[in-house]
């Protein structure tokens, strides 16, 4: 479907999904790629994307630019997760509606789905029970996102389609703990405390919740992938069928480190939503499968953060 002549809107390609699009499109020959800094489109300013869009009307677009962090960030600004994630959506939505592409990608999350959703989790059990409250206006704004995808769809024949990924690390996520993944949070915890000769580790929660990891390369292949071969806007599950505990997730990465501290949980912290593994029967049925080992990319990742961390340009834990 994808032609190297074709003018291509990725937004958010500061960050790690939108980069690893980015970069993904590049190795394939593709040089029309429209990549926009905040000054050149705001997101937030709905004038700014209209008149950017008009200006390039780009073949394709890549709905991923958006208002992104962990637990701790979700939980100290929901109001800003809702809202400006909200904004985000309503505002390239409107231009696209006016100016037409072929065909757009909305990235969304597995977070849509509820706290207490029956494992694995089917596309179809999106809005059946509560969300999990410590992400709760991230993920709202997401189902907000999908639901104008289906919408607009529905009412104006704009295709859009919108993949569900699990938790997503690799290159170029954030280190710092505000921001961060769990995953990259963790490498850097455990990187610093055997620099550090730390004699323990605590982390948040119990350890026993589940959580599926993906590489974002991984995500950026899937994406391209279901570009190519999807045509429905009915959400659909991106993730690797494979889960880990979150104590089991940081023995890997100690290991990996090489940190033979003690591991401690402080169980007055959140472990968030108790499971999270998505039922990718869909995505495997149309022929994508993962094939980057959790191990691999772990140790991908602890190369990338000790290289970061060597360069300087890490702010202070």
């Amino acid at each position: 479907m994808f032609r190297e002549n074709d003018l291509i809107l990725i937004t958010g390609t500061s960050g790690m999904v939108g980069s690893a699009v980015q970069r993904y499109f590049k190795q394939r020959g593709f040089k029309r790629l429209l990549t926009p800094k905040r000054h050149e489109m705001d997101l937030m300013n709905p004038q700014q994307v209209m008149d950017y869009v008009e200006q390039h009307r780009p073949d394709y677009v890549f709905m991923i630019g958006a208002k992104v962090g962990g637990i701790a960030a979700n939980s100290a600004d929901p109001v800003g997760f809702l809202s400006e994630n909200v904004r985000m959506e309503l505002n390239l939505f409107e231009a696209c509606l006016k100016h037409r592409p072929k065909k757009i990608l909305f990235f969304g999350s597995s977070c849509v789905y509820p706290r207490d959703c029956p494992q694995p989790m089917k596309e179809e059990y999106l809005l059946t029970g509560p969300l999990e409250p410590t992400n709760e206006g991230y993920a709202l704004a997401k189902i907000m996102g999908l639901k104008l995808a289906q919408y607009y769809h529905q009412q104006h024949q704009l295709l859009t389609i919108c993949p569900m990924p699990c938790n997503i690390y690799g290159t170029n996520d954030h280190f710092d703990f505000h921001r961060s993944h769990v995953l990259s949070a963790l490498v850097r915890r455990f990187v610093d405390a055997k620099d550090s000769n730390v004699a323990d580790v605590t982390l948040w929660g119990t350890g026993s919740a589940l959580r599926e990891f993906i590489h974002v390369d991984e995500v950026a292949d899937a994406i391209f992938f279901l570009m190519e071969k999807y045509d429905s806007s009915d959400i659909i599950n991106v993730g690797t069928g494979r889960e880990v505990s979150i104590r089991n997730l940081a023995l890997l990465i100690a290991k990996q480190v090489g940190y033979k501290g003690e591991l401690k949980f402080d169980t007055s912290k959140p472990d968030g939503m108790p499971r999270k593994c998505l039922d990718i029967t869909r995505l495997s049925r149309l022929g994508w499968n993962s094939h980057i080992s959790l191990e691999k990319g772990v140790t991908k990742t602890i190369s990338e953060y000790r290289e970061l961390k060597c360069q300087g340009v890490l702010s202070p834990s």
